[in-house]
């Protein structure tokens, strides 16, 4: 723009601190912004400055509010001074000012909220950047130069508010630059824009994650949602940065070639659920990925039974882990067990001691928390080598009483959790084993095992819930001082459910304190529970499917968002039949009691009027029974049921018109009295469900039906100290004698149904040959489409 003369002097002197040409002059146009910047010019006192104060400057002079205006000497001190270095500390600044009045200013506070005296060092940030870059590395590795820079910057200001950002920005560019090399020609080419793809047609708008989800015609291949990894020897050898508080797999050239000589380089993982329960939906997720990376990389996975507690252990959970896999379409490579591998475990817990790197301790488990709370040393750590390995000796032959020692590692304290110090690898329990019998009575623990298996079994990917990120250095800690092949080691959001506990502790309680009908449950979220509710194996893994796989913390899921999945697979699968709940007789007086007169009634919603296989009998007779919540004795504009003097259609039958209330005792109503209009003139607004007897005299087909609702009110009972206080004493309601048509009566185990109006039910293991019972699966509401998706 052109300046004119008479506005050369306040342009000089925004220029002279430190301010590009084109910014000054654009604060000449606005007559406020001159006034202010000038006023803010004179308070600081300077003639000239650094570029960097003067850009904080004419921030305050554009954005200071107004309502705190005596404070705003105090806060250019603080930017000459270089108190306040940069835009982040400013906009807290200027954030904190805005919300307090001069009485209650407090300097303290201040100082804080803006972060006053927090040096961020280049050594914090380059640490920080490491992770957050590691945390990322499959999209880095998949998108190259490509990558969002910007929200990398973003989670590294998370962990530093305060640090220069255009250092931030500079250590990332030179990390990322080492991690991917120079820049290609492909690097140089604007990625390609994805065309949005319209979600599909459905009764009621999606969100888009849901409106992709497959159909149940495709084969549902939950593998794409993993991202292609690097090289399958970066994987393995390459190690970025470590500064002790992550660790990561660097194995050395010997150690790789053995284990490629066995794996030939293809992706091995393993499901690992110790044997101590049913499995539950969380179970599916970590299915989903182990299973699922496997299968797409074209390597295999093993199904290993992490079975080191013989007390909390039975025969009858690992029979039903090994069929619930396979229910859930998963084929392991292998199945195998922990304790397989007992005796060489045992074998390196005695390699272990004599490298000096175990020791057998006698501190009972109050005081190992007392030692490790003070950072104190056991009394035994410094113990001869040769008298632990005679006590470990003693221990194996059961010489040792239970509880009076246990073999220890000897780890220096690798971070400021106590907890994983100085872990314990072996423990006494004179109790058989379900897989080992009783050829054992010391058992290793998860943290000594686990890894070790994991490179006895040469897997490639060790993944696992975030809850176990703290383990990570015991992890490699212990396979690098036995020179142990090491995996690579990626942790996972679990997945919490509202309203639902997932822990299996909770679980156990609830079935061994009978809370619940048995770990299949159908108000539990294990997954023998959702099968016998009706849930089917591929709603589920679409569902898994939907909520994706990130380090980060999915926080809590609302369980409407799985019932979504469950609702949408079932509107397709599952046949329309006619069920009432809660019968009230409606006797048809212009229907001869002989008369049956059979009706064709829908299977599917679109079936075709000449394809007979989608349509099924029903008898309308002069006795039918509706829902007794479907008649009034006083309508309303906004009623659609039965009422005297009022007409309502019966599904696939034929309008009726209440013509009299018959009451028993104490005024309640024992049938109604209506006349059909076998012309079907009559179009009233109202259509109920209904069943008749199929025969004079003849009751219809009695079920039972069982409706089931959230098992918890609260949706997460998990943060209450008293989460059995939570049970909601309604979650499940038992209706012994509801009315369904004859077709019903053929059903077996497996068969799904919309009871139309009521929901979607099926068959529960209960029913015999003289008595169906269902479970109801599912309401036909769907919340999730309506705000559910939090």
């Amino acid at each position: 723009m052109v300046v004119e003369d008479g506005d050369a002097k306040p342009l000089d002197l925004f220029l002279s601190i430190g301010l590009d040409k084109r910014t000054a002059e654009n604060a000449l146009v606005n007559q406020k912004v001159t006034s202010n910047l000038t006023a803010v010019i004179a308070e600081a006192g300077v003639n000239e400055c650094s570029k960097t104060i003067g850009n904080l400057l004419y921030m305050v002079a554009t954005k200071y509010p107004a309502n705190a205006l005596v404070h705003r000497p105090t806060l250019i001190q603080y930017i000459v001074s270089s108190k306040i270095k940069n835009p982040a500390q400013l906009d807290a600044a200027l954030a904190f000012l805005g919300t307090v009045g001069p009485e209650t200013f407090k300097l303290n506070e201040f100082e804080e909220a803006c972060g006053i005296g927090v040096d961020v060092s280049i050594e914090e940030i380059q640490s920080t950047v490491t992770a957050v870059l590691e945390e990322n590395m499959v999209a880095i590795l998949e998108q190259r130069y490509h990558i969002n820079v910007g929200n990398l910057c973003g989670q590294v200001r998370k962990h530093h508010p305060w640090a220069d950002a255009k250092i931030v920005k500079e250590v990332i560019d030179e990390k990322l630059h080492g991690i991917l090399g120079e820049r290609t020609a492909d690097d140089d080419k604007k990625p390609l824009k994805k065309k949005k793809e319209k979600p599909a047609k459905v009764e009621k708008q999606k969100s888009d994650a849901i409106a992709s989800t497959p159909t149940l015609e495709e084969e549902v291949n939950p593998y794409l949602i993993f991202p292609e990894p690097a090289e399958n020897y970066k994987v393995h050898t390459e190690i970025f940065f470590s500064n002790g508080d992550i660790w990561r797999a660097h194995n050395t050239k010997e150690i790789l070639e053995r284990h490629l000589k066995v794996t030939g380089g293809k992706v091995f993982t393993r499901f690992p659920p110790e044997p101590n329960g049913y499995l539950h939906i969380g179970h599916a997720k970590a299915m989903f990925i182990d299973f699922g990376l496997a299968k797409e990389r074209g390597g295999s996975c093993y199904l290993r039974f992490d079975d080191t507690n013989p007390e909390a252990e039975k025969k009858e959970y690992i029979e039903h882990i090994q069929e619930i896999v396979q229910w859930m379409g998963w084929q392991p490579f292998k199945v195998t067990y922990t304790s397989n591998y007992f005796q060489e475990l045992y074998d390196l817990a005695v390699e272990l001691i004599r490298r000096g790197l175990a020791y057998v301790d006698h501190q009972s488990p109050e005081e190992v928390k007392e030692y490790r709370e003070n950072k104190m040393n056991s009394p035994w750590r410094d113990r001869p080598i040769a008298e632990s390995l005679k006590l470990f000796e003693d221990m194996r032959r059961g010489l040792i009483d239970e509880g009076k020692a246990t073999l220890r590692l000897k780890q220096d304290m690798q971070s400021d959790n106590k907890n994983m110090y100085d872990l314990i690898a072996y423990r006494i329990k004179f109790t058989p084993h379900p897989h080992a019998g009783d050829k054992w009575c010391i058992y290793p623990s998860y943290d000594f095992s686990h890894c070790i298996v994991d490179s006895l079994e040469n897997v490639t990917h060790s993944l696992c819930t975030l809850e176990f990120e703290i383990r990570r250095p015991s992890y490699y800690w212990l396979l690098l001082a036995l020179n142990l092949y090491q995996p690579y080691v990626w942790e996972y959001s679990r997945l919490n459910i509202s309203n639902a506990v997932m822990s299996k502790r909770k679980l156990n309680r609830l079935v061994t304190e009978k809370w619940v009908d048995g770990w299949d449950d159908p108000r539990l979220m294990t997954l023998a529970g959702l099968r016998r509710r009706g849930v089917s194996s591929t709603a589920i893994n679409s569902f898994i499917r939907g909520i994706g796989i990130t380090r980060s913390d999915n926080s809590m899921i609302r369980v409407d968002r799985l019932e979504y999945h469950i609702r949408e697979e079932l509107n397709k699968t599952a046949s329309r039949t006619l069920v009432v709940l809660d019968p009230l007789k409606v006797v048809i007086t212009n229907l001869d009691s002989g008369s049956v007169i059979d009706l064709d009634a829908k299977m599917w919603p679109d079936a075709p009027s000449d394809d007979s296989s989608s349509y099924y009998k029903v008898p309308f007779t002069n006795v039918v029974y509706i829902e007794r919540s479907d008649f009034r004795l006083k309508d309303s504009k906004d009623y659609y049921g039965l009422a005297p003097g009022k007409s309502v259609l019966l599904r696939y039958a034929f309008p009726i018109k209440c013509t009299e209330v018959v009451y028993g005792d104490n005024d309640t109503i024992v049938e109604i009295h209506a006349e059909y209009d076998p012309s079907k003139k009559i179009k009233p607004k109202g259509v109920l469900h209904w069943v008749a007897q199929p025969s004079p005299g003849v009751d219809p087909v009695k079920v039972e039906v069982r409706l089931f609702e959230k098992l918890f009110l609260s949706e997460n009972p998990s943060e209450l100290e008293d989460w059995l206080s939570d049970l909601n004493p309604h979650s499940k309601e038992v209706i012994p004698e509801a009315y369904a048509v004859p077709s019903l009566a053929n059903a077996v185990l497996g068969d799904k149904f919309q009871f139309e109006r009521l929901g979607y039910f099926a068959v529960d293991t209960d029913s015999t040959p003289g008595k169906l019972v269902f479970n109801r699966t599912i309401t036909l509401r769907d919340s999730y489409s309506k705000g559910g998706n939090k």
